[in-house]
């Protein structure tokens, strides 16, 4: 077994001899140094001085695969590493640990936006809004019904990327891809700030507490209010039980209470089924994608009647 590491100690940690692959590190005494490297304010200088006065001292468990059997390797290595091994062995050591969306979800401050002043914003996890048959008529799809918001809070947009997700997923597999249209209501627009602390030993050497507190964009959100539709998914009449259950399993995404509520509208439109099939039949709707137009009493006076002096009445066909 000693003949299996023929390079470097850098080399060794980073899983490059040839017998010995490394299953996890665990970061030991350096997790304030990598962290330093991995937000590129770390210089050479700083790194040299730094790893000649504290030697790094890491626990890898190494697997071995040979011929007399499998085994398992925990060894401890003592080297010193600049900022070129240490940005490689970030990816290794340190994985990305959000904060949990229940610390951000009070609505408290003003809406925070991205803007000049405010930059280096992530872009939201959500990046698609309509999903399904987005470009099918007002006519097709008459059904509608709606998630919504039972309480002022904010969500963020990981759980509006996985509502979508869920959502998605179900009406595909039970009415059908080309069955429906659902399109997510609210835009996380608002910024969500982080104060990053050290977690490690010796962490108060490092850090100033409470000064300077003023954290850095860490993601986005949308803030709601009680009675705000969060998603909207229109179908046919035969879907309605399905969507309703996408819906409901959607509600497992968000955080607070939300209620599904079937809508007397027709589809995403504004009139009522009743009104909508009425004026249909007069020749009052006009069709405009997945919204409508209703041909009111307004109008250019060549169309008005003789003696009358409205146009009550829909055009002429």
């Amino acid at each position: 077994m000693t003949q299996a590491h023929t390079g470097s100690a850098a080399d060794f940690a980073m899983g490059r001899s040839k017998f010995l692959q490394p299953i996890a590190c665990f970061n030991l005494a350096f997790f304030s140094m990598v962290y330093e490297a991995h937000e590129n304010r770390l210089t050479h200088e700083k790194s040299s001085n730094w790893a000649e006065e504290n030697r790094i001292s890491v626990r890898v468990c190494y697997f071995y695969a040979g011929k007399y059997g499998n085994m398992f390797m925990p060894l401890s290595i003592s080297f010193a590493l600049g900022v070129k091994h240490l940005k490689g062995i970030v990816g290794v050591l340190i994985t990305v640990i959000y904060r949990p969306a229940r610390c951000y979800r009070q609505i408290k401050n003003k809406p925070y936006p991205k803007s000049r002043y405010c930059r280096g914003v992530p872009d939201p996890k959500i990046r698609i809004y309509d999903v399904g048959m987005k470009k099918k008529g007002v006519d097709e799809f008459p059904f509608c019904v709606h998630l919504v918001s039972w309480e002022k809070e904010n969500v963020s947009s990981e759980a509006l990327e996985a509502a979508r997700i869920a959502c998605n997923k179900y009406m595909t597999k039970f009415a059908g891809k080309d069955a429906f249209h659902l399109r997510v209501r609210v835009h996380p627009f608002h910024v969500l700030r982080i104060n990053k602390m050290l977690s490690c030993a010796g962490a108060d050497r490092l850090q100033t507490g409470m000064r300077g507190a003023f954290g850095k964009p860490q993601g986005t959100c949308a803030r709601v209010a009680i009675g705000q539709v969060l998603l909207s998914v229109r179908c046919k009449d035969g879907n309605s039980h399905h969507a309703q259950e996408a819906l409901r399993r959607a509600k497992f995404k968000f955080p607070g209470r939300q209620k599904i509520i079937v809508s007397r509208k027709w589809g995403f439109t504004k009139f009522s089924r009743s009104d909508y099939m009425k004026w249909k039949s007069e020749n009052k709707i006009l069709p405009d994608g997945v919204n409508a137009k209703l041909l009111g009493c307004h109008g250019p006076l060549a169309n008005r009647q003789p003696g009358r002096a409205f146009l009550s009445e829909g055009p002429a066909a």
